[in-house]
Order: structure tokens, then sequence, then C-alpha cells
């Protein structure tokens, strides 16, 4: 059996529009974070339940960044719950979650951390374990693949 042609990897500025099709979410602005390990996406109303004796979690998300008319309910099944250090150096529990993310077509899968991002500039920050294999990050571009017009895409 022929093996698929590995791809070769995408370049990419410091922020970029990105989807979550698992959550329909059609564009997200993220921050692209070589220096953090692990991705992390505002969420709130963070609610852990169970179906069919596995651990879930029920979350809403406000992809755009000062609105928060624009909400999406979510859930996905926790992968783990681990402790997090945040840009602050502080600790915190937060549940991880698998999802497939979407750049400029391309899609794979990453892991996610479900945090409180109100108070920061991006709304998702995408982390290196994310990036691996798959992108490199040229710090002096931005939206390489592209501006989303929000207005268009979460019109009511």
């Amino acid at each position: 059996m022929a093996k698929t042609p590995k791809q070769p990897k995408m370049i990419i500025g410091w922020r970029e529009w990105i989807s979550l099709p698992n959550f329909f979410i059609p564009a997200i602005k993220a921050k692209i974070d070589t220096g953090a390990k692990t991705s992390a996406i505002h969420a709130f109303q963070i609610e852990p339940f169970e179906r069919s004796g596995e651990k879930y979690v029920r979350f809403y998300i406000h992809p755009l960044q000062g609105r928060d008319d624009v909400s999406i309910p979510c859930e996905a099944r926790v992968i783990d719950k681990r402790k997090v250090t945040n840009s602050g150096g502080i600790g915190q529990k937060r549940y991880v979650i698998g999802t497939t993310v979407e750049i400029a077509g391309r899609q794979w899968e990453i892991e996610l951390t479900l945090t409180n991002r109100d108070e920061m500039k991006f709304r998702m920050l995408l982390g290196r374990s994310a990036m691996k294999g798959v992108l490199i990050v040229d710090p002096q571009q931005s939206h390489q693949t592209g501006i989303v017009n929000t207005e268009k895409i979460y019109k009511d």
C-alpha cells in the first residue's frame, strides 16, 4: 500500500483566522504562540457531564473579541483535566478536549484547553503542540491565510 505524500509545512503569521469545524465555528482569530505548549480557547459556562460512562463538557464560546452577542454552544469529550501555567505564571486546572482545527483548507486534530480569555486580546491561542509537523510561523507576518469579514459570517 502506497504512503500518502507528506504535505509541506504551511507558513503562517503570528495571528491568523482559523476554523473549528467540530464546533461550527467558521472563523476565530487566533494568536499563534510558539511560547505556549498548549492551545487554549475562551470558554464560559463550562459544565461537566457524563454520557455512556465517559466524561464530557458543555460550554459556550464567544468567537469574536469584544462581542458577547455571538455565542456558540459546544460540547466535547474530555481528554484530560490538567494543570496549565497561564501567561501570568499561575497554574490553573483546565479541561482538555480534542477537536479539529482548519487553517487555509488544511485540517488536523489538536488538543485544546478551556479557559476564560475574556480579558485577553485573542479568543484563541494556538500553541506549539498544535503546530508540530504542520506549521511554520513567520513572526513578521500576519493574516497569511486571509482576512475574514465577520459581519457576513456571524450575522443573525
